[in-house]
Order: C-alpha cells, then sequence, then structure tokens
C-alpha cells in the first residue's frame, strides 16, 4: 500500500508508514527529469531517499514518451528525441543500480494504449529507433522493440529493480484485445502489471459543465457494487492473460465518499480508496500485490485535503491486512 507525489512532510506528520513512495520521472527539454538535480539524475536519489525516510520502496513512473504531448508518437523515429530517451533511461538504471536495494518502476503509463490505437493493434507495424541504442543493437525497430529495450536494460544495469508495464484499457475494444497487445509487446517478461481505476476523483468528472482538466466520456463515474465487480473481473482476466504476474494500481483517486455528486477542487467526491481498503480481499483475489493512492492532477483530493480519510483507512487495513496467495 503506498502514496504518490505526496510531501514527506504530510506523510510523516500524519503518522503514515507507506509501503511504496511514488514519483514522475517526465521527458525532455526543460522538463528533463535528469535535469532536476545535480549530477544528471540525482533525483532518482532523493526520490530512494525520501522513500527510505518513511519506511517505503521507491517507485518510479516513466513518463518520457509523453514530451512532445500526450498521444503525439513522431518522436519514435526522430534520432535527436529518441537519444536522449534511451539515454535518460539508462541514467535512471544506473542511478538504481547505485541505489542499491529494490526499487519499481512504472514504464511509460498511457504510451502502450496510444500505440496499440495507432498501429491498429499491431506493435510490429509501428517504427521507432531502438537499434541506436547500443545496448538494444539486436532488437527490432518497432513498439515490440522499444518494450523489450526497457526490460533489458533493466536487468542490465539495475538488476534490484522490479519493473511493470502499465494498462490502458481504452487501447483496445475489449479486455481481450488488450490482454492479446501487451502480451505482444511482451508485457510479461515484466516483473508486474499496473492497473488503473480513474486518474481523477469521480466528483470532478461529474461536474455540468465538465471543466477542461476533467473533460471525458465514461459515465457513471462514481461505481456502485457493480461497477467494482466489474473492474475487479477485468483486472483478473488481465492478471491471467499475462502470466499471472502481480497486479499494482496505480495512481488510484483519493476522494472521500459522499452521497452528493460533484464537489469541489481538492475535495471532489470518490469512493474508491474507500472501497479498496475495505474489501481487499477483492483486490488480493484479482492478483492484486499493491495499491498506489495519488492524485493525476493538481486540483484531485490529496492527503491534505481529504479530511484524515487515508489516515483512518490504512490504519484500520494495517490491523487486519489481506493474505497474499
Amino acid at each position: 500500500m503506498g502514496v504518490g507525489s505526496q510531501p514527506n512532510s504530510t506523510i510523516i506528520s500524519q503518522g503514515l508508514k507507506p509501503d511504496i513512495l511514488d514519483q514522475y520521472l517526465v521527458g525532455a527539454g526543460n522538463g528533463d527529469w535528469t535535469t532536476w538535480n545535480s549530477p544528471a539524475g540525482a533525483y532518482v536519489g532523493a526520490v530512494a531517499s525520501d522513500a527510505q525516510q518513511v519506511g517505503a520502496i521507491p517507485m518510479f513512473t516513466l513518463y518520457q514518451m509523453a514530451a512532445n504531448g500526450d498521444g503525439n508518437l513522431a518522436g519514435l523515429n526522430d534520432t535527436t528525441f529518441m537519444t536522449r530517451y534511451w539515454s535518460n533511461v539508462k541514467v535512471l538504471y544506473q542511478q538504481l543500480a547505485a541505489y542499491g536495494k529494490p526499487a519499481l518502476v512504472n514504464l511509460e503509463p498511457d504510451f502502450w494504449g496510444y500505440a496499440e490505437l495507432q498501429s491498429n493493434q499491431n506493435p510490429t507495424s509501428l517504427a521507432a529507433r531502438v537499434t541506436l541504442n547500443p545496448d538494444c543493437a539486436s532488437l527490432s525497430n518497432d513498439v515490440v522493440g522499444i518494450a523489450g529495450c526497457l526490460v533489458k536494460m533493466a536487468r542490465q544495469y539495475a538488476p534490484k529493480a522490479y519493473i511493470g508495464f502499465p494498462l490502458s484499457d481504452w487501447g483496445g475494444n475489449n479486455v481481450a484485445q488488450v490482454v492479446t497487445f501487451m502480451q505482444a509487446i511482451g508485457a510479461t517478461h515484466a516483473d508486474f502489471i499496473l492497473a488503473l481505476t480513474y486518474d481523477r476523483d469521480a466528483g470532478c468528472f461529474e461536474l455540468t459543465p465538465q471543466i477542461s482538466s476533467c473533460s471525458r466520456s465514461g459515465a457513471p463515474w462514481y461505481w456502485d457494487d457493480a461497477g467494482f465487480t466489474q473492474h475487479f473481473a477485468n483486472v483478473q482476466q488481465y492478471h491471467s492473460g499475462l502470466g499471472n504476474l502481480p497486479v499494482i494500481w496505480w495512481q488510484t483517486p483519493m476522494g472521500v465518499p459522499s452521497s452528493t455528486p460533484g464537489g469541489t477542487p481538492g475535495h471532489y467526491r470518490d469512493n474508491r480508496e474507500d472501497y479498496f481498503l475495505k474489501h481487499p480481499s477483492l483486490l488480493t483475489a484479482a492478483g492484486g500485490l499493491g495499491v498506489v493512492f495519488s492524485a493525476g492532477e493538481s486540483n484531485q483530493t490529496t492527503l491534505a485535503t481529504d479530511g484524515g480519510q487515508y489516515q483512518a483507512l490504512s490504519t484500520a487495513y494495517l490491523s487486519a491486512p489481506a493474505p497474499l496467495p
């Protein structure tokens, strides 16, 4: 059980004991994560230090493919972009090797969904600059090669790191189609898979009219028991279809349940955190290993605005945790 993108001061002040502490590593240009600290890539060590301070394992969400914009895959065939991309991946893994302890890496959320859509479910048809990376000269110049290279470099440079591919259920027409695509890229060669509910509190999508940061179709946003049952059934299909790899739910919203739709910034309603931590055996039955709770956008509920919900639920859960298979 973990949290993401939360200041250590808040975690410590609430007396929390997360198992995982997650932080993003983003793209190129001024947002290049390798430039956030000196020397290059030292941010990895800073996050690892924060995680150790609260007794957690560090988790890094690698989000470099979105540097040109969400869903813009033009960089795949751009030598400059991909040279920087592979260089940064190597820095990440080398920094994890220097850390020398277990860490988790979430490999490129959303990218695989966009790749599935834009390749018409055929990852070998979407070309990419892979062999310009000397570490992956024997792999194919396509999306399969990208996935393979991310795994190969992890094993070569950061053997204590555990890596996982996130699922984008919107990338295909159904669960089976997404499973087939993820099998094709080689997701089963990783250590775990990542599942998602929504990256926003349900109440944010319920506003009328929808605001720009929560503009999407897909209601009902606020699930009832049937909605959760369907979600866990889908996740179990991903789990069984991808080599029975353990599942980590990532960026699970932190809103507080309410009978009133909507809400206000920092206080939109949601019931995922409440339901997950009150029904943990449903997660383990679907292949679950862990859950990371965090806000996917700056106006969503956080530890600082949830009125102590995570503090109370996590304390209650830890008094009687669900046994893993």
